[in-house]
């Protein structure tokens, strides 16, 4: 027993989404097929990438390493939400909760590095195109990448540690789709003000540096098109970008939607559904948006299909 004579919760229960029967049969449907073919696109990236040679270059390395991230991040939510779906609702150990929310953190963080790294990419490609093969070498790719990887799920191990010795009593219900951090922290009965604290002091290494580091390559870059004299050049520096960009800004706005925007008058439906956003839909769009403006792996795709075909 607690202070206050509350009993220490060992297990939540998610709510989900409390619909009807059927509403939950579609959206358990629709959701099962996005997994699907979010597992499928990320895996057809990660394959092609690996067994074609054309694609053995540092873009499609670290496009083939964001996949990964994307499995990871729709793996962690999407199972245990279509259990939600068939039983409206569903426990959840703490640990497993904890668990949980951590996997997402590291994957969300690992993304965020990803993509600046892959921003260093476009800029070394476009600033410095006579070194690029020197700088962007294989051994430099894998020691980048690995480094994304473990620091992103280092960094949020710490955070977690100290979020896995709160204390939860009372009410033991979440009414959100997965564990995250403003529901559990409403759910604690210790005093959050140091956790709270320590997510604006974990901001700054895993979202704020990242986004700057974004954001100057790309003023960097934006100098160097202007300078180039034919607008076809132009037209070709920007093309090589334009994808990277495109995922940059649905994964930025997605997450600002959810952690940034104010929650307050926000109905929990709401807030669901736009957590959806970057666990969801962002993870089903990135190797859509890579196969549609990639004439490379548009290609292999097509190559692979006929192959398949013919065989």
């Amino acid at each position: 027993m607690l202070e206050n004579n509350l009993t220490a919760v060992t297990e939540f229960f998610i709510l989900g989404f409390q619909i009807s029967q059927h509403l939950r049969f579609f959206l358990f449907c629709l959701f099962f097929l996005i997994y699907l073919v979010t597992i499928c696109g990320n895996l057809l990236i990660i394959t092609l990438v690996s067994t074609r040679k054309n694609l053995h270059t540092p873009m499609y390395f670290f496009i083939s390493q964001l996949s990964i991230s994307d499995i990871l991040v729709i793996t962690d939510i999407v199972p245990n939400f279509l259990n939600l779906l068939i039983y409206n609702g569903g426990t959840i150990t703490v640990i497993d909760c904890i668990t949980q929310f951590y996997f997402l953190c590291a994957s969300e963080a690992c993304e965020c590095f990803l993509l600046s790294i892959m921003s260093y990419d476009r800029y070394v490609a476009i600033c410095n195109p006579l070194r690029y093969s020197t700088i962007m070498t294989n051994g430099y790719c894998t020691i980048l990448s690995i480094s994304c990887w473990v620091f992103g799920f280092s960094i949020i191990l710490i955070y977690i540690i100290k979020l896995g010795r709160l204390i939860f009593c009372g009410s033991n219900t979440i009414d959100h789709l997965f564990c995250d951090i403003l529901p559990l922290l409403e759910l604690s009965c210790s005093d959050i003000f140091i956790i709270q604290l320590e997510i604006y002091f974990m901001a700054i290494p895993t979202v704020i540096i990242p986004t700057s580091f974004i954001v100057v390559s790309y003023t960097y870059i934006v100098l160097s098109v202007l300078r180039i004299p034919s607008s076809t050049g132009r037209q070709k520096a920007f093309s090589t970008c334009s994808s990277h960009l495109t995922v940059v800004s649905i994964f930025y706005w997605t997450m600002f939607s959810v952690y940034v925007v104010p929650t307050k008058g926000q109905s929990s439906t709401i807030s669901k559904v736009l957590s959806l956003l970057y666990t969801v839909f962002t993870p089903l769009i990135n190797p859509i948006i890579y196969s549609l403006r990639n004439k490379d792996i548009k290609k292999a795709i097509q190559d692979t299909l006929h192959k398949r075909l013919i065989g």
